[in-house]
């Protein structure tokens, strides 16, 4: 057996592991422990492999900005920003039609650039807009639908935890990919208001207005929002002057947002345990899907496999294109069934030299950039598609009345207005490099 054919057989060993409920780390790196043991005949010289390849994994500077920017998400999450930025919005949207479901969308967004997180952005803005917008009527599905697609805000807007493992996966600028992501993370909020909108007229018994503020009240409201667009300003835009690196601006968001929730009395010594102890875990288990990666993809490495199909594809002669639009649905595909880090893991090593060796007219950082974005796009979606999309769960966790299959009805022209975000960025990639050629 040759060891392309090996690793062609090694993919559906390992999903069958994963639909069995194996851990997703632990089944990524037993497939790749045995392949490479198979490839190189040699148990030893496996096991010497794999102590390097840990190391090497792991001493990596850049990865401590995982757990920074974790532990950031844990203190914006019990600092009570949630609750000033959905107020605020809703003071001034709320009297619209759709308005309450439209702040819900703001305040997801205005809290994913702090938290870097789509689970703990669902999860926080959904025990706080869930309820006002049931207070108000809104129908089960589109309360619950509106939620689970903000969250997904959580991880495009930057910063973002996902985005940045794909920096370093690929070798690309963290600081580039963050200003790639702003245009199309606005462009998201902006879709998603949208669809409420349009929801709204077609369905008017599903969204109601609630009562104008007075522009006092507004104006007050808003007041509560500063600390958010401070420690934003502070991280992204110290990342962006080059005041200090994106590591450093993670410890620097979350020093600043744990003394917000302090002094707001949102962060005592038991709730700040257990934020530590929550971020240990989520870095524990990004860590090990990450170190079942490596050992995964050096096993491919070893097979020469991502070559092999870089060969076959060229060999196809067909349009950069329509290669991208096939690997992008393989991704939405993919979704359905597996987590987003994942799968990020899993396919950018197969995936990424596939779209280096293509021409789209971009320069090979740019393409590198534009390819994370989208991939990132698509990846939000699986976040809200049936049947494993997880805020999905997360919200129906909230609102066990509501059945599920309300809450994928309602989400799913979220996930149209997705596909046609897609489909705009494919075509016009100036979209999202426009900021990077600006300040680059």
């Amino acid at each position: 057996m040759s060891g392309v054919q090996l690793a062609l057989l090694a993919f559906p060993v390992m999903l069958l592991m994963i639909f069995l409920r194996v851990p997703i780390g632990a089944a990524m790196a037993v497939t790749g422990f045995v392949g490479t043991w198979i490839t190189l005949g040699n148990p030893n010289a496996t096991l010497n492999q794999l102590k390097s390849l840990t190391y090497d994994t792991f001493s990596s500077y850049s990865l401590s900005i995982v757990p920074l920017f974790l532990l950031m998400g844990q203190f914006a999450s019990k600092s009570g920003m949630s609750e000033a930025l959905f107020r605020s919005a809703a003071d001034w949207l709320g009297h619209r039609k759709g308005g309450v479901a439209m702040a819900a969308v703001g305040a997801c967004a205005g809290f994913g650039a702090v938290c870097g997180s789509s689970l703990a952005t669902a999860s926080t803005m959904g025990q706080v807009a869930l309820p006002e917008m049931r207070r108000y009527g809104y129908s089960d599905a589109l309360a619950t639908g509106v939620l689970a697609a903000g969250g997904t805000l959580g991880i495009l807007i930057p910063p973002s935890v996902i985005l940045v493992i794909y920096a370093i996966i690929t070798e690309q600028n963290i600081v580039k990919m963050f200003a790639a992501a702003l245009i199309p993370g606005i462009l998201a909020a902006l879709g998603y208001m949208i669809v409420v909108a349009i929801y709204a007229r077609i369905r008017p018994d599903a969204a109601v207005t609630a009562p104008r503020k007075p522009y006092a009240e507004r104006f007050r409201d808003m007041v509560g929002v500063w600390p958010v667009v401070a420690i934003f300003v502070l991280v992204i835009g110290g990342i962006y002057a080059g005041w200090f690196t994106p590591t450093e601006g993670a410890a620097v968001g979350a020093v600043a947002t744990g003394l917000y929730a302090f002094f707001t009395g949102g962060l005592t010594r038991e709730t700040f345990l257990d934020g530590l102890l929550e971020t240990a875990k989520t870095t524990g288990m990004i860590f090990m899907i990450i170190l079942g990666a490596q050992i995964f993809n050096s096993f491919l490495a070893f097979t020469q496999t991502p070559q092999a199909i870089v060969e076959w594809v060229s060999g196809l002669g067909a349009s950069p294109l329509l290669i991208l639009a096939i690997i992008l649905v393989v991704y939405l595909v993919f979704g359905c069934v597996m987590d987003s880090l994942s799968m990020i893991l899993l396919t950018i090593p197969v995936f990424f030299p596939i779209i280096e060796s293509l021409d789209f007219g971009l320069t090979p950082e740019e393409t590198a950039i534009w390819f994370g974005i989208l991939v990132l796009i698509v990846v939000e979606v699986g976040l809200i598609t049936p049947p494993v999309g997880m805020n999905l769960f997360i919200i129906h966790s909230m609102a066990r009345d509501v059945p599920i299959r309300r809450t994928y009805a309602g989400v799913t022209p979220f996930v149209v207005s997705d596909l046609v975000r897609v489909v705009i960025l494919v075509a016009f990639p100036a979209i999202t490099l426009t900021l990077v050629r600006w300040m680059f």
